[in-house]
């Protein structure tokens, strides 16, 4: 695997081109804090410049988070949106600031998505088979394809006579049916999953709080990207492009918050040049269940993930971590 080179700012690892191979990292290798000197082995850590602004209040939560026990999970699905950069460069990802009024991370930029709903899995019943997809798979990608044009009114995963305007229609319409379903047998559309590309999984189902979503993440390419996206005016603020590393460096300086997978996802997207390199590398790597541990390194506290799972950066100090 090529060595890997330092992005400035953010601590994070970039390699000239897609690894031939998923990493493999060991726990081991895991570094002391950057203030105490180089670090050992293979360097995976997240940068240490971040104030712990929450340190206090999180380390109650994370205290359950040395097994793998926790009650079953709230379904949940993500979709990553890219786009070209206008500029070029770079890709650029759709990312909305939640309002303060959520329960799980309010104020926090994150991905368009939300959970599965009782009608995703009806509808997925009904078409599962159609898409080679097993059930409960298949709910998730509709519940991504549904957030989406509900958050952002962007028709993807979607097939048919599709215009602005019949996406806002649809997206008004959705929002007062609360189901696709209906929606697609009014506009005439049919579910094109194919655009869709399964990324990742986050169950923190260790964690100790109130609700615990588990959550499969999609890659999807708009491609020129000249399309316009708006908030739902009830669970976002703001939505906005932005290159993986551009969110990274925006965290950084405080002008966003990203919740734990945030970050972590923003950092292995920043490994990209195309969309095209992103999906190649998720259907590269098989999606496995990502379940943060914490565990003890040096004297310190560190919350960790699988070494293999196509993150660059699998550990960061617990006191250094955010979330909703």
């Amino acid at each position: 695997m090529p060595n890997p080179q330092k992005c400035r700012k953010t601590g994070i690892f970039e390699e000239p081109t897609l690894p031939p191979e998923r990493p493999s990292v060991k726990r081991s290798d895991i570094p002391r804090r950057r203030s105490a000197g180089p670090a050992r082995g293979g360097i995976t850590t997240a940068d240490n410049r971040r104030g712990s602004w929450q340190a206090a209040a999180l380390r109650p939560s994370f205290a359950a988070m040395t097994s793998d026990s926790g009650p079953a999970g709230i379904p949940a699905a993500t979709i990553i949106i890219f786009r070209n950069a206008p500029a070029g460069g770079a890709p650029e990802v759709l990312m909305t600031v939640r309002s303060r009024e959520m329960t799980f991370a309010g104020g926090m930029a994150v991905f368009p998505g939300g959970r599965v709903d009782p009608a995703d899995f009806a509808l997925a019943e009904a078409l599962a088979a159609e898409h080679g997809l097993a059930h409960d798979e298949a709910a998730h990608q509709i519940a991504a394809v549904r957030e989406t044009l509900e958050e952002t009114g962007l028709a993807l995963g979607l097939a048919g006579d599709i215009s602005a305007a019949s996406a806002g229609a649809a997206r008004q319409m959705l929002g007062q049916t609360g189901a696709l379903a209906p929606v697609l047998a009014a506009f005439g559309w049919r579910l094109d999953l194919a655009q869709i590309t399964p990324f990742a999984r986050w169950f923190p189902k260790n964690e100790n709080i109130a609700r615990v979503y588990d959550t499969r993440f999609y890659l999807a390419n708009l491609g020129t990207g000249a399309v316009e996206v708006s908030i739902d005016q009830s669970e976002n603020t703001h939505l906005f492009w932005t290159s993986a590393q551009g969110a990274l460096e925006a965290a950084d300086r405080g002008e966003i918050k990203v919740i734990f997978p945030t970050r972590r996802n923003l950092e292995r997207l920043a490994l990209f040049a195309s969309y095209e390199e992103a999906r190649a590398q998720a259907e590269a790597i098989p999606v496995k269940t990502i379940t943060p541990r914490v565990i003890e390194e040096g004297g310190q506290p560190w919350l960790t993930i699988l070494g293999d799972a196509g993150y660059p950066v699998t550990a960061e100090l617990l006191e250094t971590v955010a979330r909703g």
